[in-house]
């Protein structure tokens, strides 16, 4: 899926998509059932089924340009003390798994997939694809990972201006943002403070050190080397290092980055070209401190955080959004002055998943309330589950596109006390 730069629709035809839609998400928020209306587990309401305290799920059809597709939407209130969203990750960045699996393990009552990731490495011949995602993660205030360089990451064209540090959190006021969080970090050594560019991310920018730590997982690093700032599919690099620390100390240095799991409380830097350079100064026994953090462009603190692309800002769209390409999508939308959420996916069964447009999913929000929006991955990987009152595990609500679902790195859950 790769936006084009410009929009092609009049304003006209934006204007009649903007109130077809807004009469099917008034109808289906307001409580008349529209085509499609959900018959699942659960409290029926006017407005839809009732999945926990402050959490509603719906599903519905609309009609857009590539013809009716099928959504379905779970309206989260921010304002009940009862929920919170957090993220659903297998247990470590470089690994992936079934959403459903994901939610029940982690005792979610409902939740969508989220960000994009390395799924392949076609273009790099014997390296490993990670399954790590592209943009900052942060579970229960815990910061997991930061963001790759642009050039490297994975999936559809960003639309100019946006960038891979962009990301969905709640902040500690209790309130969704979309924001940025940037890396900041050091590796000091012998009075020498060198910069720290990456954090448990599958690629890291050329010249720099990445750091590896415990909730990396056990997959290769070497990933992390290749490609470039402006190409993700160029070679890797030659020149490379790894150097083991722990306890505050260099206990190994290798020629090429490795694998396996990394114990608690041991961090692995990895540099390439410069940075390798760099690394192969410190000996063993050397003393060294690695530090690092996410730091937010509005200077919040966030207790949960995953990464994507903004498409909705302000109430608008944002300018350059494709209005051609229909897909199966995933989104999530802001409103209420971020005391709601609605997460977003699009049915991927035969007779639905010709979808919506990246346009086509920032209008939808808009008309469902939402001010902000921001994509999330799509395609197979688009999946919505719910848990039942009173049931053990989850259950798959939409049709993922590929017939079952796909495994994914994260993911937004609700839960509920």
């Amino acid at each position: 899926m790769t936006p084009s730069h410009s929009w092609s629709r009049t304003r006209r035809e934006t204007l009649t998509l903007l109130t077809a839609l807004g009469t099917l998400a008034g109808a289906a928020l307001t409580g008349a059932a529209p085509a499609g209306a959900a018959t699942g587990t659960g409290t029926r309401t006017g407005t839809g089924t009732s999945i926990a305290s402050g959490v509603v799920y719906r599903q519905y059809d609309l009609r857009a340009g590539a013809g009716v597709t099928r959504v379905h939407v779970l309206a989260v209130d921010l304002t009940d003390t009862r929920v919170r969203l957090g993220l659903l990750y297998p247990g470590k960045v470089a690994s992936r798994a079934p959403l459903s699996q994901q939610a029940t393990a982690q005792k979610a009552v409902a939740g969508i997939n989220g960000d994009f990731y390395n799924i392949t490495e076609a273009q790099h011949p014997g390296v490993v694809a990670t399954g790590a995602s592209v943009g900052p993660a942060i579970a229960n205030g815990k910061v997991l990972k930061a963001a790759v360089p642009t050039g490297q990451r994975f999936g559809p064209q960003l639309p100019p201006g946006t960038d891979t540090d962009d990301v969905l959190g709640v902040s500690g006021d209790g309130r969704a943002r979309l924001d940025s969080l940037a890396l900041t970090g050091t590796v000091t050594t012998l009075g020498r403070r060198l910069p720290l560019r990456g954090l448990n991310q599958y690629a890291l920018a050329e010249n720099s050190i990445g750091a590896y730590t415990s909730d990396w997982g056990g997959v290769s690093r070497a990933r992390a080397t290749c490609g470039t700032d402006t190409d993700r599919a160029a070679p890797c690099a030659t020149r490379t290092y790894e150097v083991t620390v722990k306890r505050g100390r260099v206990v190994s240095g290798s020629a090429g980055p490795g694998s396996g799991a990394i114990a608690a409380g041991v961090t692995v830097l990895v540099g390439r070209e410069a940075g390798a350079q760099r690394l192969r100064t410190l000996a063993v026994g050397q003393r060294v401190s690695v530090r690092y953090d996410l730091t937010a462009a509005s200077r919040r603190a966030y207790r949960f955080a995953l990464g994507g692309y903004p498409v909705l800002t302000g109430g608008k769209p944002l300018p350059g959004l494709d209005t051609r390409t229909s897909a199966v999508r995933t989104a999530a939308g802001i409103a209420n002055g971020g005391q709601r959420v609605l997460l977003f996916a699009v049915d991927g069964a035969p007779a639905y998943r010709r979808g919506l447009t990246i346009a086509e999913v920032a209008a939808t929000l808009k008309s469902l309330g939402a001010t902000e929006g921001f994509s999330l991955d799509g395609g197979g990987s688009s999946t919505l589950v719910t848990r039942a009152p009173g049931a053990a595990r989850v259950s798959v609500r939409n049709h993922p596109s590929d017939g079952t679902e796909r495994a994914v790195p994260n993911g937004i859950g609700v839960f509920t006390r």
